[in-house]
């Protein structure tokens, strides 16, 4: 009688194996889920939001703008073929750089000449293979069919230089979609009397850069055309970070090798810094 209730007082909740080993699973089972949600739970509370780590970056994506505003003298005098040549074809046409076909070389020209004049005039404004939309300058429609008619003409052809169009009288206000898709690009004339005496100085970011990049530079920065540093290529970018961003910023003004004074463009020296701070971030 005494040895029966002495059993049953030893007696745990526990009376077989399949019951302890539920007991063992459940007691690590449940406390690995458990810190597992509570890991989760305090991440998804310490995730910093959008913008947080680069504020600046931030900051200038809201305030891109989404448009440019230019104004233009529509009486200027307008670059002779030979000129926009010399300031923006050069780089690739002397040299025959990624496929253009070199200046007097009547062979490369042959086939192109035979296409007729306006159709070289349209893939020179509209771009073709390396080569950007109009040549990736900063000229007018006219300015780059004469430089057209003056490359074909070194190679044999008998085009006529394009004559400057019938002046307006007035400069020549253009606004040009850049980041919005909605903003179409319009040409206003603005009268005389209503023209602002000056206009305000565009705000230079980093978006100025990678617009002026995309613009000018990537036709050769892209491909590494005529011994161009590719962009985002660390290897060839090393040695000129070394000698520092003036440095860089200072080639790019004057020129240097086949690359022409300013990239062949007529961006000012803040447009042309904010490019090459564009191109060496890419590396850093």
């Amino acid at each position: 009688m005494s040895d029966t209730q002495h059993e049953e007082a030893h007696t745990g909740p526990i009376k077989n194996p399949k019951q302890l080993l539920f007991a063992v699973l459940f007691s690590f089972v449940i406390p690995i889920f458990a810190i597992i949600g509570l890991v989760l739970y305090v991440t998804s509370a310490d995730k910093p939001a959008a913008g947080a780590v680069n504020p600046e970056k931030a900051i200038a994506q809201r305030i891109q703008k989404v448009g440019m505003v230019e104004i233009r003298d529509a009486n200027r005098p307008l670059k002779s073929g030979q000129e926009v040549y010399a300031a923006q074809c050069a780089a690739c046409h002397t040299a025959g750089a990624a496929g253009a076909p070199k200046l007097a070389d009547a062979e490369a020209w042959s086939a192109r000449i035979k296409t007729g004049f306006e159709a070289l005039v349209h893939s020179a404004l509209k771009g073709k293979g390396a080569m950007a939309a109009q040549g990736g300058g900063d000229f007018n429609d006219t300015e780059i069919a004469r430089a057209v008619a003056y490359m074909a003409n070194s190679a044999g052809a008998k085009f006529s230089e394009p004559a400057a169009p019938a002046a307006a009288g007035a400069p020549a206000v253009e606004v040009k979609a850049e980041a919005a898709p909605a903003v179409a690009a319009v040409a206003v004339s603005a009268a005389p009397a209503t023209a602002p005496a000056t206009a305000a100085a565009p705000m230079v970011t980093a978006a100025t850069g990678e617009a002026l990049y995309k613009q000018a530079c990537q036709a050769c920065h892209v491909a590494g055309v005529a011994g161009a540093p590719k962009l985002g290529d660390k290897a060839a970018w090393s040695a000129r970070l070394s000698t520092g961003i003036d440095a860089l910023h200072a080639s790019v003004i004057k020129g240097k090798g086949a690359m022409p004074p300013r990239g062949g463009s007529q961006a000012s020296d803040a447009e042309l810094r904010a490019a090459v701070e564009f191109m060496t971030a890419s590396v850093k």
